[in-house]
């Protein structure tokens, strides 16, 4: 059973649940949106009974205690520096890291600030930003017309329909595109007050079109599937382009962008092959 942590990072604190020895090599696993580490359990439960301290938190804006005002404060340099202090916080010099959407988005700008913190790198769902922008940019790719919802979500007060009638907008958009598994811990935590806005700072303070993100050196397993209603096919091969280090690429066919939660078992053996592959 999952075990509840309080990680302090400067004047935030945030939760986080655990599993597995507190001597085992930690694995940080960072979430996406509109979710929070119950997507996660999955991998906890089957990392912590490998042996390892299977960490994932609720990060900034899902957390209480760390859900500051403005949208300077979900810069991507702000989220880096929160995966590296949960490492310093649970006194891990080195260690695995493993993101799904928003939380690959983390995981690489992590890997390319500081490649000497992680032992290895796996990412579920979006392709190095690079690889992501040249896709963005290309009229030949389905990625402008993929990602054509983030302008709505930038808007101001973009999640009050996501919340109304108790996340009712929510629970459906997670239904239409492929999860159809328990998500009312993902809906508990975006309906407490700013926590949906604050979650939506995040694409408000990022530049998808920028790409300015090194290559990668660390060792790195990339999981991407068909049927991301989010993500085309082209960024995630274009991905290779820009892993200097040992690299896997895995195509889940037929799977929704929910790859954590709807294909776990598959996820869970990639998963400790990388970390064991890279030992």
């Amino acid at each position: 059973m999952a075990e509840e942590l309080e990680l302090v990072v400067g004047d935030l604190r945030f939760r986080a649940m655990a599993e597995g020895p507190d001597d085992g090599e930690l694995v940080l696993l960072l979430h996406g949106f509109p979710q929070t580490w119950w997507e996660w359990r999955h991998q906890l439960t089957a990392l912590g009974k490998a042996g390892y301290r299977a960490v994932a938190p609720d990060q900034r804006g899902y957390s209480p205690g760390a859900r500051p005002d403005g949208v300077a404060h979900y810069a991507v340099g702000e989220l880096v520096g929160d995966a590296l202090g949960f490492a310093d916080a649970l006194g891990a010099e080195r260690f695995h890291l493993v993101g799904h959407d928003w939380g690959a988005i983390v995981a690489w700008h992590v890997a390319a600030a500081a490649p000497e913190r992680l032992r290895t790198l796996t990412i579920v769902s979006v392709p190095h930003l690079k690889a992501f922008a040249r896709a963005l940019s290309d009229p030949a790719s389905a990625q402008a017309t993929k990602s054509s919802y983030i302008a709505d979500f930038q808007a101001p007060g973009a999640g009050d329909a996501m919340v109304a009638d108790g996340g009712a907008g929510l629970r459906f958009a997670f239904s239409a595109s492929g999860l159809d598994d328990d998500v009312e811990e993902h809906v508990r935590v975006l309906t407490q007050p700013g926590a949906i806005e604050a979650a939506l700072n995040w694409y408000r303070a990022f530049d998808f079109q920028g790409g300015e993100l090194g290559d990668i050196e660390v060792p790195t397993l990339f999981v991407w599937s068909t049927d991301d209603i989010a993500i085309a096919q082209e960024g995630a091969a274009w991905t290779a382009d820009h892993v200097s280090g040992p690299y896997r690429f895995e195509v889940f066919d037929g799977v929704s962008h929910w790859v954590p939660e709807v294909a776990p078992d598959r996820l869970n053996e990639l998963l400790l092959w990388q970390l064991e592959a890279h030992a």
